[in-house]
């Protein structure tokens, strides 16, 4: 079978099997390409998933763009990224072409008010997920609120909150004392 289809397939899959954002993904791309086709070993999909989240644009288009390159160079990139973007793509134009049919019916909008808080709850778990993932503590736990906060109430820029962030991390590194483990690394 052609090694572009097959990829194009088994993000496909992906892609229409995750629910919940790009984050829900990882355990079924890890079966996939990890497990089933061993395309990558758990350490290379792991240091792919850091790669994809520091970037920017959507992760699960970042991921599937990371893995397919490393598997077929751009063609599989191409394969992979259209594969993963397919299945919403598709089903976003399905529900706007039959919208205005819908859009009126009680029972539809009771249902998109009951979506409404388990959209929230979809959002909020990865969140929390990732505040543990990095470590937050009672010294580094005011970063995120404070960010939050000043997106929220005070209309700063997600972007300036990052660069702040990455320039604040970059000083801290550079003048935090360290253990000796972490200065024998530079």
């Amino acid at each position: 079978m052609n090694i572009y289809w097959e990829s194009f397939k088994t993000f496909f899959k992906i892609g229409i099997f995750t629910l919940g954002g790009g984050y829900a993904m990882i355990p079924l791309i890890e079966e996939e390409v990890v497990n089933r086709h061993k395309w990558v070993n758990k350490d290379e999909l792991l240091d792919l998933i850091a790669i994809a989240q520091s970037c920017p644009g959507v992760f699960a288009i970042n991921i599937s763009i990371f893995i397919g390159y490393k598997l077929y160079k751009v063609r599989g990139a191409l394969a992979t990224a259209f594969g993963t973007a397919l299945p919403s793509f598709l089903i976003i134009l399905i529900i706007a072409m039959f919208f205005h049919h819908f859009e009126d019916n009680k029972v539809i909008a009771a249902m998109f008010r009951g979506i409404r808080p388990a959209v929230v709850a979809l959002i909020a778990v990865p969140t929390f997920n990732l505040g543990k993932q990095a470590k937050l503590n009672k010294l580094t736990i005011w970063i995120p609120i404070m960010s939050a906060l000043l997106i929220w109430l005070m209309g700063v820029s997600p972007i300036w909150i990052i660069i702040a962030a990455g320039i604040g991390g970059y000083i801290w590194g550079r003048v935090a004392p360290r253990s000796g483990a972490e200065r024998s690394d530079e």
